[in-house]
């Protein structure tokens, strides 16, 4: 069996995995006056309007990509070059793309049979959405352990028991550097998570939440004075998640600027350390246009998948 792997642009993988795994991408549009971005997952394109376009701008729309060409790219493409197709989207809390997926879903599953056999394809056409109940670096486990799978030659149900277990067990922890940027962005979308008193004190304080995702819920688990000490105190978080045992031997890293910048964080390379020691694999990107829209330039995730813990 022929098995697909779609994500939307905001999942932050690299963009070179991707594309070496096949793995399909559903972009998503952000425009900010008369720009406009479809993001592609193009670092070096996600970098160079971010630095033109997004510091300290609060007014940006995103646009999850639309039930009809959801649906022209499954019918022009997918149902011919797979038999079983998983599409895994970031949570349904926090974008439409879920939906749009699902509402797609049932056209394709009508009107693929003609297409298909035309492209002498005899065999039923299958498809799963799938919500990844995440956000940042914590949509990236899913799509991971899909290619693990497959490539291993599990079935599409193993494959789809697996999926749906580590959804309820993955994890995305965040750093926000700007705060007063962060809370514009929640009151632009009508979200009250954080109060303009927190947004005030923590600008006025320097103080950084540490944010969290779970099962589609989101909000603080933390604050720590620094945006550096923090990001050291959120890499030795996930020693400690390492070094306890993931889910799954991946690590996932995201930030809202250029790596080497990350990289230079205080902690980042005692991760680094504990991921060799205990061979987990990091995947590490720039992240999404989208995400860095809605949090703000030089946040940083991480994402895993582990059993119930306390961020402390």
């Amino acid at each position: 069996m022929r098995i697909g792997i779609v994500v939307d642009s905001a999942c932050d993988l690299p963009a070179d995995w991707l594309t070496a795994h096949e793995v399909k991408l559903l972009p998503v549009t952000v425009k900010i006056g008369q720009s406009q971005f479809v993001d592609m997952r193009d670092e070096g394109a996600t970098l160079d309007f971010v630095e033109s376009h997004v510091a300290g701008r609060h007014t940006a729309e995103t646009a999850a990509f639309p039930a009809d060409k959801i649906k022209a790219l499954f019918l022009d493409e997918l149902v011919i070059d797979y038999d079983y197709v998983f599409c895994l989207t970031v949570t349904r809390h926090r974008s439409q793309i879920h939906d749009n997926a699902t509402h797609a879903s049932f056209a394709i599953l009508n009107e693929y049979r003609p297409i298909r056999a035309q492209a002498g394809c005899t065999t039923p056409f299958a498809l799963r959405i799938v919500d990844s109940q995440q956000v940042f670096a914590g949509q990236g486990i899913l799509p991971v352990e899909a290619v693990r799978l497959r490539d291993a030659g599990a079935s599409a149900p193993e494959i789809r028991t697996r999926l749906e277990f580590l959804a309820e067990r993955s994890y995305a922890y965040m750093v926000p550097r700007d705060l007063a940027y962060l809370r514009a962005r929640i009151k632009h979308r009508g979200d009250r998570s954080v109060s303009m008193l927190a947004a005030l004190i923590g600008s006025a304080l320097d103080i950084k939440p540490v944010l969290h995702c779970h099962r589609g819920d989101t909000g603080p688990v933390g604050k720590i004075r620094g945006f550096e000490p923090a990001a050291e105190r959120l890499f030795a978080f996930a020693v400690e998640r390492v070094r306890a045992g993931l889910l799954t031997p991946t690590l996932c890293l995201s930030y809202g600027g250029d790596l080497a910048q990350m990289r230079a964080l205080p902690g980042y390379a005692e991760l680094v350390t504990a991921c060799e020691t205990h061979h987990v694999e990091r995947f590490e990107t720039v992240m999404s246009l989208t995400g860095i829209v809605n949090v703000g330039v030089g946040s940083l995730t991480i994402g895993f998948a582990a059993p119930p813990h306390a961020f402390s």
